[in-house]
């Protein structure tokens, strides 16, 4: 489904690279599991270094993730929360409605919102997907 009645890809400020890389770091995040031997003191290569799919308090995707949330301008911030919400179905209007609703609720708090949605790159791909966006390109890149 797309947002506007042309068939090329919606505008956006920020860059689609951007929003596909977050997803890429987001799905990193999303298969952490709960820390279930946290004193284990073995060996990370006898455990077959499972450890790095536990979720810890200084779990380094997270921050990065954080990071790289922080880092975008408020502009990009808002875009971002807009395509998430495109892509959760939260949005029945258009594009442009969506995006004013994300500005008109912004805050200094976008990736802690952003991190608290399990389904967080899912959404984004959905998001860009109805707006006529693909990651295709940026996945052979990184993956």
């Amino acid at each position: 489904m797309k947002y506007r009645n042309d068939p090329g890809p919606v505008p956006l400020e920020i860059a689609v690279e951007k929003v596909c890389f977050l997803i890429i770091k987001a799905r990193e995040f999303d298969v952490k599991e709960e820390d279930t031997d946290p004193d284990t003191g073995s060996n990370p290569t006898d455990d077959r270094e499972v450890t790095v799919l536990e979720d810890t308090a200084d779990d380094p995707v997270e921050e990065e993730l954080r990071s790289l949330i922080d880092d975008l301008s408020i502009e990009e911030q808002i875009d971002l929360v807009a395509i998430c919400w495109l892509g959760r179905d939260d949005a029945n209007a258009a594009w442009t409605e969506i995006r004013a609703q994300a500005a008109e609720v912004y805050n200094r708090h976008t990736a802690s919102y952003l991190l608290g949605d399990p389904l967080l790159a899912d959404h984004l791909a959905e998001g860009l997907s109805a707006l006529g966006h693909t990651c295709e390109d940026v996945e052979r890149q990184y993956l």
